[in-house]
């Protein structure tokens, strides 16, 4: 009786928390009844115009659309996250998790039951994360935007552990002193997380966090735990979603929640996005330099050219206007802007901009096109699309000079220079280094890469009586300033921090170090030290050591070690192995290809030939026969670029790619139905979940009547269905039995569902009765038949038409 009587006890307890929750509910649509009713009455008796109305009204509507949206995506990862993997793959088959597809990639339930298991005990320790790291900074970082008083309150993770989609292990290309995995981490939980924001207190529940996640163990040693340390970083930005909850529920459109995401996500990077590393210490045997000093793979040179035909998004009194674009170019942690131009859809930048690369394998150039509204700021800028590059591509071809399709958006693309600079530590690199950036005439650029690692500071003098400082360091080269964290009421700091800086000269350049107080904000101390004096070390190597301090105490010391690398002329790499990228989804940075297509209204200098964007890729397995006639659908032509190595002061001439058709790109054949053929390259990026596809041109359509020829265009459909938003379409081409497009076309769609889908083409003519199209031929591509990550150029047949199926 006693047993059965405290099981009721345990089901009574929900029973009164619903009533109440029910009770809230009626209380709450009650006073919201009557604050419309209230509100249509008061524009009534007040007389105002009917716009006081309308506009709440239609963003009430938004906001409520906005957050349906994103409370459905949230609640679809989450049920992901807690559900298991059979139940994932039985429900969803078009999400099937990594190791599905990449034989290199492992399952990884055992290490998901070892995180759940270990879970509850992870809250303390990210608690004091939080609060230490992420609190202060995001603070500062809401200060710009005049918010202030950013504090965490609550922090509570929830029951529901982080997800590992899959584990890959690298075993080539890496050194035998470290091991090296890439970890497919998803968090998508239940935490509960109060702050106070301008004295008004919110929450954030509902937090995803999705992002490859690097772990590098080095060095390995011959005691436990056989690894001195570790090195802990996301390759990309991570994608972060949350939910507001409490009073800032009200303010949680999309305007001030990407203020905090955007805000948030800054943080994350600064701590553990490339270039910026997480360093565990696991060894005393270790010397901690040799895990947070930098140790940088190469310089990335980007020159954004211009772009063509961005979407018109102004909007002025006699219809739409054009747009007033500008572009951010992301890579890793780091991040440029260039300046807007006014009223063009065509803007020319012309800039330079250079990215240091720790991992070449698996970085991407990430580059978004916005239009400028004045005083809005860039959340409530339009977007104009963005593109993706894997930075491996450009490693391999030494340079690229590529037209990038802009996604996400209808029409638009941008025109990218890249040079791939590795590092060296011979002195004889330096003047050929200096000449370079002297040719391309830009002061910006620069000749070396100079690492600096800080250890501690000793002896500070105090800044006020009887009182010790609370000192933290900015780091200065060029026009470059890092701070680090303060460390509060110490004359003996210890920072442990790793920076580098671009150089333009070694032979002028200083590096400036200055110890600040952060209550008083009186200097402590500086070191202005020379670079060049870098250039007398033994392999330009300055060994941890202390150095004075000057205008401080006389025993005043800072611990440092410096090491400079000179960037080496840009070359081909054709050795480096593609093999060793990771594959895991997020999949490998793979490079989407750029438009074959050449633009109506660009130049022959600007002109992108139908290729793909690595100078030295190949379009491959293609079928290396001539054209028989005999009517069957084979692919007909593989392109390669031949790409010479120039430097930016020659002429545009040089800079333009060769083509080298091995096999002839025309046919002979009108197909086995005699309706013609049609030329296609398609391809898909994994990086990208995006299928794209090139229509090139139609041969030998039949001419039935000499006075009549037709005017053909392509339409194209993703099959099953029809549906209007896969619908895409050629321009028409008059009087022509043998057109050329050249236009390219892409598609958003998971790998899984890739080989469920076939791809559509119709070929119509506009000369039809009454204004009709009249079908000439048809094809259908079923995508499963090719592996089209592999660039692939098609040859296909003319059809009849097919009756339509859904």
């Amino acid at each position: 009786m006693a047993s059965n009587m405290s099981e009721n006890s345990k089901f009574a307890l929900p029973v009164n928390n619903d009533g109440e929750t029910n009770v809230l509910s009626m209380i709450y649509r009650f006073f919201k009844k009557v604050s419309i009713v209230g509100a249509v009455y008061l524009v009534g008796y007040m007389q105002w115009s009917v716009a006081w109305l309308i506009g709440p009204v239609i963003l009430s509507v938004m906001r409520d659309q906005w957050r349906k949206e994103n409370e459905y995506r949230r609640n679809i990862a989450k049920i992901a996250a807690v559900s298991s993997e059979k139940d994932v793959v039985l429900a969803r088959l078009d999400d099937l998790p990594a190791w599905v597809f990449f034989p290199d990639v492992e399952r990884a339930e055992w290490l998901n039951r070892i995180l759940l298991q270990v879970w509850p005990n992870v809250n303390h320790f990210a608690k004091t994360l939080l609060k230490d790291l992420i609190e202060p900074a995001v603070a500062e970082s809401l200060s710009n935007y005049k918010l202030n008083g950013f504090k965490f309150e609550r922090m509570i993770l929830g029951t529901i552990a982080p997800r590992v989609g899959g584990v890959k292990v690298y075993d080539k290309n890496l050194s035998r002193n470290e091991i090296i995995m890439d970890i497919d981490l998803f968090y998508a939980g239940d935490c509960d997380i109060s702050f106070v924001l301008q004295r008004i207190r919110a929450g954030i529940k509902d937090l995803q966090i999705h992002g490859m996640l690097r772990v590098i163990m080095k060095p390995l040693i011959t005691k436990m735990p056989l690894v001195g340390g570790l090195q802990v970083f996301f390759l990309n930005n991570p994608s972060i979603d949350f939910n507001l909850v409490g009073a800032a529920d009200i303010l949680d459109m999309p305007g001030f929640s990407d203020i905090l995401r955007r805000c948030i996500v800054e943080q994350v990077a600064n701590m553990m996005v490339l270039p910026n590393k997480l360093p565990i210490k696991l060894s005393d045997e270790i010397p901690t330099v040799d895990l947070r000093l930098p140790d940088p793979e190469g310089v990335l040179r980007i020159h954004l050219v211009q772009a063509q035909n961005l979407m018109k998004k102004d909007v002025s009194m006699i219809g739409k206007g054009k747009s007033d674009p500008y572009a951010v170019i992301t890579v890793g942690a780091q991040q440029w802007k260039t300046k807007h131009i006014d009223n063009d859809i065509n803007p020319r930048w012309e800039y330079w901009c250079e990215a240091i690369i720790s991992s070449r394998k698996s970085q991407v150039l990430q580059c978004e096109v916005w239009d400028w509204d004045p005083g809005m700021g860039i959340q409530h800028d339009d977007y104009l699309g963005r593109c993706s590059l894997d930075i491996a591509q450009v490693v391999r071809g030494g340079r690229v000079d590529t037209w990038q399709t802009l996604q996400q958006a209808k029409h638009g693309k941008v025109h990218l220079r890249l040079s791939w600079h590795r590092l060296s530590s011979e002195l004889s690199d330096l003047n050929r280094a200096i000449l370079e950036t002297q040719l391309v005439k830009n002061s910006e650029l620069s000749s070396a890469v100079l690492s600096v690692y800080i250890d501690s500071c000793k002896n500070l003098p105090n800044a006020r009586a009887q009182s010790k400082p609370d000192p933290y360091l900015q780091i200065t080269v060029g026009k470059k300033t890092q701070n680090s964290a303060v460390q509060m009421r110490t004359d003996r700091p210890v920072y442990e921090i790793g920076h580098s800086f671009l150089v333009h000269n070694p032979n002028v350049d200083t590096l400036e170090i200055k110890v600040v107080d952060q209550k008083t904000g009186s200097q402590l101390g500086i070191l202005t030290y020379s670079i060049a004096a870098l250039l007398k070390q033994n392999e330009l190597t300055l060994l941890t050591q202390p150095i004075n301090l000057q205008k401080s105490g006389p025993e005043s010391k800072i611990i440092l070690a410096l090491q400079l690398k000179i960037l080496k002329e840009a070359i081909k790499e054709e050795d480096y192995e593609e093999e060793g990228q990771p594959q895991t989804p997020p999949p490998a940075p793979e490079s989407p290809p750029a438009a074959p297509a050449v633009a109506p209204n660009a130049d022959s200098t600007d002109a992108a030939p139908p290729t793909n964007t690595a100078p030295s890729a190949e379009l491959k397995n293609i079928d290396e026969n001539t054209d028989n006639g005999s009517g069957k659908s084979v692919p007909v032509e593989e392109i390669v670029r031949e790409v010479s190595s120039p430097q930016e002061s020659q002429p545009h001439e040089s800079d333009t790619p060769k083509l080298v058709h091995r096999v002839s790109s025309l046919t002979t054949s009108a197909g086995e139905a005699g309706l013609g053929r049609i030329l296609l390259s398609l391809r898909y990026s994994v990086l990208n979940q995006t299928l794209y596809v090139v229509v090139h041109k139609i041969m030998n359509i039949p001419l039935k009547d000499p006075t009549n020829v037709p005017d053909p265009y392509v339409k194209l459909y993703l099959l099953p269905g029809r549906a209007k938003d896969s619908k895409r379409k050629t321009i028409v081409v008059k009087d022509s039995c043998m057109p050329e497009y050249d236009e390219s076309f892409e598609w958003v769609i998971p790998l899984a569902e890739l080989h469920s889908r076939q791809l559509e083409v119709t070929v119509a003519t506009h000369k039809g009765f009454l204004g009709g199209s009249p079908v000439i031929g048809q094809v259908v591509v079923h995508l499963n038949q090719y592996d089209f990550r592999e660039a692939k150029t098609l040859w296909l047949d003319l059809l009849p038409e097919m009756t339509p199926r859904d």
